[in-house]
């Protein structure tokens, strides 16, 4: 459910539900109002000790998703290389593989940057890998071609080599896009931070603060629980995976390929 919304939405959700027991909080430190020397010690034990669970999980769920982040990244760089190298290569080919493959290599660019802007797991994105698969196939074929040709020569076997990279770094990619935050330490952190501020909220009252630093700290969180959701969401939000890369390889696949027929 949360990754299906948009960011703005999904900041909402997380500050409502985070502002709505804090709200609760309140409401049942009112209640006991009259007995707040009985119940002041023990729940200023209860949410020092839950305030410290949370943050423990706080961080580690957002130091699980900096490192997704930054492994997809990673792949996308790596998988544009392996396509410039592969396109490279691919101009040292005899014709007419040479001229067919360039071209596949072009559409199978565009391919990975439509999938760099679809939510992975959709009908989009299952699409995209599809037709990637598919070029990569025809690619395989050309170069068993190629090397049919030509057994003996240097250049079909480094395409060769170059061609199984990039299909391995696409596999990798797209696994990389799909490795998400479990869903049960995303949860956690939501209830917990909810019971937590909620406790803060209920002691605060009972201390007989005002609400202003109970708002802070249910801003705060909610931020930097929507700061963890959005880096899980590589495609969209507000932290995005940039695929420039991709887009700079793209660009130089319209100039004259530097390298002459053979």
């Amino acid at each position: 459910m949360f990754f299906a919304l948009p960011s703005l939405v999904l900041g909402v959700v997380l500050l409502l539900i985070v502002l709505g027991s804090c709200a609760i909080g309140v409401l049942v430190a009112r209640q006991l109002r009259g007995r707040h020397e009985t119940w002041r010690e023990p729940i200023g034990v209860v949410q020092a000790a839950l305030l410290g669970f949370v943050a423990l999980i706080l961080a580690f769920g957002l130091t699980m998703a900096v490192g997704r982040y930054e492994t997809r990244r990673v792949e996308l760089v790596t998988e544009a290389n392996a396509i410039g190298t592969t396109y490279l290569r691919a101009q040292t080919l005899s014709e007419p593989v040479r001229s067919q493959s360039l071209g596949l290599l072009k559409r199978y660019t565009d391919v990975e940057i439509r999938l760099s802007a679809t939510r992975p797991g959709s009908a989009a994105a299952r699409r995209d890998v599809a037709d990637g698969g598919a070029i990569q196939r025809q690619l395989w074929a050309l170069a068993a071609d190629s090397l049919r040709e030509a057994p003996q020569a240097s250049a079909p076997r480094l395409y060769v080599d170059s061609l199984n990279s990039m299909i391995d770094s696409q596999t990798s990619r797209v696994a990389a896009l799909s490795n998400r935050v479990p869903t049960p330490v995303l949860v956690l952190e939501v209830v917990g931070a909810a019971v937590a501020l909620g406790l803060l909220g209920l002691y605060l009252t009972v201390l007989g603060r005002g609400m202003l630093p109970i708002m802070l700290a249910a801003v705060f969180v909610s931020l930097l629980l929507l700061v963890t959701f959005d880096l899980d969401r590589p495609t969209r939000g507000l932290i995005t995976v940039p695929y420039t890369a991709l887009l700079d390889l793209r660009a130089s696949m319209d100039l004259p390929p530097a390298a002459g027929g053979g």
